[in-house]
């Protein structure tokens, strides 16, 4: 049985930069491997050499965008979490406490014993966003607790 989503936040101003990033980069690369062929410096440059620099671009470009991968979506059982390598899923009633310390970047859910696993999708840098995914998140958690 599933239920119905009520939260899903992904940070957004870390997507705008990625994005922006990713695009120069695989850019740089594609102008570097057309130029690479031209000009006269005594090495010998191949297709297959610019095959393997707009290759090089791409996984640059990847590896750019990989801080876009975090997500938070939460509903009326609980709360999964997908932060830069894997996801897990916590029910509201193993979640202590939804925080956003002082001058953290981003959220995190206080679990027993002490842990904490952070919420990089909720972000500082967003702002009034990240204010509303907060209220959205302790509500949640204050109606199933």
């Amino acid at each position: 049985m599933t239920t119905e989503v009520i939260l899903e936040v992904r940070p957004r101003r870390v997507r705008l930069v990625a994005g922006i990033a990713a695009g120069l980069l695989f850019g740089a690369f594609v102008v570097v491997a057309v130029l690479l062929k031209r000009g006269d410096t005594g090495v010998n440059f191949h297709t297959s050499d610019q095959v393997a620099m707009i290759g090089i671009g791409l996984a640059l470009a990847a590896a750019a965008l990989w801080p876009t991968w975090p997500r938070v979506r939460a509903d009326r059982t609980g709360i999964e979490v997908r932060n830069m390598l894997g996801a897990r899923r916590f029910n509201w009633d193993q979640v202590r406490h939804v925080a956003f310390p002082d001058g953290a970047r981003w959220a995190r859910l206080e679990l027993p014993a002490d842990e904490y696993v952070p919420v990089l999708a909720i972000q500082a840098m967003d702002g009034e966003r990240a204010v509303a995914a907060m209220r959205t998140l302790r509500r949640l958690h204050r109606d199933a607790t």
